[in-house]
């Protein structure tokens, strides 16, 4: 992406922000809140349109695609607040993320005809084969969400994401409100999405001890902008970081709290 701008109103969500995600990569971005994250992230998955600036996936230009099509294009999502459909079973809430790619119209779709069957068996066995044993949620995969833990939620749109069969998923706040098990958990998910199917990850997160353990690249933004980026310990070692979340330039005070939530995290495993 390249120096988008969003505005709402007066207000100027994001100023000029650019960077690239690698393909392959653990790509972070993270800031103080109200820092532009979750803007970004819909200016990039095409909720919002930005007033300047310009998109683009695998060197093609996606500003103005609408957001289906840049799903059917690759680009895979969850949201910060869980966005599942409470009344309905697991399975079904992750069927819905391949509905981009579906074929059957909607003749054959009604009446069930052979195409549609046919899709619909290959859908479910790609889905349970594939998405529900790799998230280990076997157990609930007829539940109702509505009946399912806060951590198991966030595991059902991950799968979800994936069932769009993305290039590149983008989580949004991925183990906000988890406990430290199921922290864990997501981490290793997130990790084996990346090692085992070749997905790029583009994350927006809070817990510091997550991000600086997985994160191949970290994206800092304050006030709509990018105030640093690079590895992990290029960013902790950046004043301007600190000072975004400290108020002060302290670099040391900043390493102690970042070392602090990873110790955190790596303890709960």
């Amino acid at each position: 992406m390249q120096d988008l701008t969003l505005a709402f109103g007066g207000v100027r969500a994001l100023s000029g922000v650019g960077f690239d995600v690698q393909q392959g990569s653990i790509t972070a971005v993270i800031g103080p809140n109200g820092a532009g994250k979750t803007s970004l992230f819909n200016t990039i998955s095409g909720f919002y349109r930005p007033a300047a600036g310009h998109v683009r996936f695998k060197g093609q230009d996606i500003t103005r695609v609408p957001a289906p099509l840049r799903a059917r294009m690759g680009l895979g999502r969850s949201f910060q607040n869980i966005a599942l459909f409470r009344g309905m079973t697991v399975l079904d809430n992750i069927k819905l993320g391949r509905h981009a790619h579906l074929k059957t119209n909607v003749f054959d779709a009604l009446l069930y005809l052979g195409r549609a069957r046919r899709e619909e068996a290959e859908l479910r066995r790609d889905i349970e084969e594939r998405i529900i044993d790799f998230l280990e949620i076997d157990h609930i995969r007829h539940a109702p969400v509505s009946a399912l833990s806060y951590g198991l939620q966030k595991r059902v749109e991950m799968a979800r994401a994936l069932a769009m069969q993305p290039e590149v998923l983008m989580l949004d706040e991925p183990v906000a409100g988890m406990n430290r098990e199921e922290t864990e958990d997501m981490a290793r998910f997130i990790l084996d999405v990346r090692a085992e199917w070749g997905v790029t990850v583009l994350m927006v997160e809070h817990d510091m001890g997550m991000v600086m353990d997985l994160s191949d690249h970290v994206v800092v933004l304050n006030f709509g902008q990018v105030i640093a980026q690079g590895t992990p310990a290029v960013v902790q070692a950046d004043p301007e970081v600190a000072r975004a979340y400290l108020g002060s330039g302290d670099v040391h005070e900043l390493r102690r709290k970042l070392q602090a939530a990873a110790v955190a995290h790596q303890g709960a495993s």
